[in-house]
């Protein structure tokens, strides 16, 4: 009926992705074969086929009209790199072939001194190096053929994200394989799977283009809280306006396109904000698909007039926006080990890996509180709408039921599921979950996965995976130490989990993790509260947390130190930015613009009380606005020198003088340019304020 030729998802799929089915069809039977066991059991790439594999993607590429290749990176930036060359390569008789070779595919040499090292890497010493990643496809974009890679310094030390995920993955698989062979279900590979969230917000180029807060920092560095906000609760789920939906569609398409699974799209809690989700998918692709993700929200909203912020709490006193990770464990044949199944206490397997996630989570809780830390992520955790800097898990009614039964060496029966139909007979009859979903949980089960909620938007998900592939392949590599010495492993599961659960049930909470009374009670169990990013970095230096990632050859102590320093930095230059934005904005638009109403007021005054009309009303309002504006500069004066000498300073010194003495410097300007700005009529308000940025496309 007209639409005969309109593609489905389906036609589209994954059409710029160098698939396993497109390699199958390309590539020979044995350098299929041979890249196969690499991307899929890990085996070590042969570089004899190095060649072949270049020749057929280079002239796959070319056919979807790339006229580039880049090694595509994740430094330790808030975005990822690329440096682009052309597939050229001239011939004696001045003109150029076509070229890209093995080589080529397999290493790059962008210059490492450019991008944060701590140290390891500087002007006179910049040489760098990206290594191909053939387990994530490569695809074009943009005319280029982009290639994921690790990067690395000339002296063999990692500077990225994406190394430190893929020996965690690896470290994850060699531990959990450990544990399954003892019990009897011996496995070729064991994947962490990982299905992110992402929250955002939608605002209007227009507006944002006139914001300097936000187009420098991401953030709205004042605004006084709009007539309406989400008190309603009418945003959640509701109705797409007409603008999003086309936003929507055409993001939805080019996602397909990459071959990246986004499934699920709605309105969040907050005026203007959104989330997109995307099934699961192995761990480094599933990190790639996210960055990837982030970059089209930006460039497609704005193809439509739009702009999109990934910032944790671009607004104050609305939801800020968080990323969701959803991780699991699954073998090669694709057994979820996180699945409960019917009767959890007659799984020893599941018993054996919830123990070791609570473990895990529990004694390295510092060290995830450390992964999504930022100086975006301060200003969310511990709000309204995500839990405090407390590690907990939820488990839900039924497996704490089962835990308190294991930890006192008493059997367990599972209740039977209720089959509610809300007494109307057309309705479907629905099982219940074995679980309720806990918002408010950082960490959360939720039928057969964790769901790691405390992670901020605009975070690379490498930080908080590779964290939490590492912390559980300790708790597995101390539960396959057990299991390995016993005659009768599955036998031994439940006095070995009986021990676990007795160390680190304190850590198990099924509340609300947004009361304070939790935070008074987490303070009881002895859970760390680490309310901000200076304070959680610290975890790096911690001698526990850094053997455990040397021992699993995730990081090493020099690219520990490396991170320490790097992100340090990171949140120093961030406030710096922040700071320094907000002291211009204060001193080039919004002073200018209370001084005119000022003097606009003054005249008003002056007229009334000639005319002999009584003027005290207006007379209090110039009082008032003009009180202000002595404490908008004063202040405004204070953050400037306040930043000047933070920024002299440097690392741990740098970044605590920037969290103690200059965020609440800005906050309390803060609250005299909010005070104002009700004050000022809207005609000379020189910026957007939040009822036009949240409701107004």
């Amino acid at each position: 009926m007209g639409n005969e030729n309109v593609p489905t998802p389906a036609d589209i799929f994954g059409q710029y992705v160098f698939t396993d089915a497109v390699a199958k069809t390309r590539l020979s039977k044995a350098t299929y074969k041979s890249l196969k066991a690499t991307t899929e059991l890990g085996e070590p790439l042969d570089l004899a086929i190095a060649d072949e594999i270049a020749a057929v993607v280079k002239e796959w590429a070319v056919s979807l009209g790339a006229t580039h290749f880049a090694h595509w990176f994740m430094p330790l930036i808030d975005s990822t790199a690329a440096k682009l060359d052309a597939f050229i390569a001239p011939t004696q008789d001045g003109k150029v072939i076509l070229s890209f070779s093995g080589k080529e595919l397999m290493r790059g040499e962008p210059d490492a001194s450019s991008f944060p090292s701590g140290g390891l890497r500087e002007t006179a010493a910049a040489r760098g190096y990206t290594a191909w990643d053939p387990s994530s496809p490569v695809f074009v974009k943009d005319s280029t053929l982009f290639i994921p890679t690790a990067f690395f310094s000339y002296t063999g030390e990692i500077l990225d994200r994406k190394a430190p995920l893929l020996r965690s993955c690896q470290a994850l698989d060699k531990q959990a394989r450990r544990v399954l062979a003892a019990l009897g279900n011996p496995a070729k590979k064991v994947t962490a799977t990982v299905g992110p969230e992402q929250e955002y917000f939608i605002v209007s180029r227009e507006y944002f283009n006139q914001r300097l807060d936000l187009r420098l920092a991401g953030r709205t560095l004042f605004g006084a809280p709009s007539p309406k906000g989400q008190e309603l609760d009418d945003q959640y789920f509701g109705i797409l306006r007409t603008k999003i939906i086309a936003f929507m569609k055409e993001l939805d398409t080019e996602l397909w396109k990459l071959g990246i699974t986004a499934k699920t799209k709605h309105n969040e809690v907050a005026p203007g904000q959104h989330e997109i989700a995307l099934i699961f998918d192995t761990a480094n692709v599933a990190v790639d698909h996210n960055a990837l993700v982030m970059e089209l929200l930006k460039r497609i909203a704005e193809r439509h007039g739009l702009a999109a912020l990934v910032h944790e709490k671009p607004f104050e006193g609305v939801n800020g926006s968080g990323k969701h990770i959803n991780w699991s464990l699954t073998t090669d044949d694709g057994e979820n080990l996180l699945d409960p199944t019917k009767d959890p206490y007659k799984n020893p397997q599941f018993i054996v890996f919830l123990a070791a996630v609570i473990k895990a989570v529990d004694e390295y809780a510092d060290l995830l509180r450390l992964s999504v830390a930022s100086a975006g992520n301060d200003h969310r955790l511990g709000a309204n709408e995500a839990p405090p800097a407390i590690l907990s898990v939820f488990v839900g009614k039924e497996l704490k039921g089962l835990i308190d039964a294991i930890e006192n060496g008493k059997s367990f029966a599972c209740s039977v599921a209720p089959t509610p139909n809300l007494g109307v007979d057309i309705l479907p009859v629905i099982t219940e979950d074995r679980t309720d979903r806990n918002r408010t949980s950082p960490f959360a089960f939720t039928g057969n996965r964790f769901e790691f909620r405390m992670c901020g938007s605009a975070a690379n998900i490498a930080d908080p995976t590779f964290t939490l592939n590492t912390a559980v392949a300790e708790a597995l590599s101390d539960i396959a130490n057990e299991l390995e010495k016993s005659t009768d492993p599955k036998k031994a599961v439940l006095a070995l989990a009986s021990k676990i659960f007795k160390a680190h049930s304190r850590v198990v909470f099924n509340g609300n993790n947004y009361s304070d009374e939790w935070v008074a009670e987490a303070k009881k169990r002895g859970l760390p509260n680490m309310s901000n990013t200076v304070v959680a970095l610290k975890a790096l230096k911690a001698d526990k947390n850094r053997k455990v990632f040397e021992k699993h050859h995730v990081l090493n102590a020099v690219e520990l130190d490396s991170r320490y320093e790097s992100f340090l930095s990171n949140y120093s230059k961030t406030i710096n930015v922040e700071a320094l934005t907000l002291v211009d904005m204060t001193s080039r638009q919004l002073l200018p613009a209370i001084y005119r109403f000022i003097t606009e007021l003054s005249a008003t005054v002056a007229s009334l009380k000639a005319a002999g009309t009584s003027s005290q009303p207006i007379a209090d309002k110039l009082a008032k606005i003009v009180s202000l504006a002595e404490a908008i500069q004063a202040k405004a004066d204070t953050l400037k020198a306040d930043t000047k000498a933070a920024a002299a300073l440097e690392s741990l010194d740098c970044a605590t003088a920037y969290c103690d003495k200059v965020l609440p410097d800005m906050k309390s300007l803060r609250v005299d340019i909010d005070a104002a700005e009700p004050i000022v009529p809207a005609t000379i308000w020189p910026v957007p304020v939040y009822s036009d940025l949240l409701f107004r496309l």
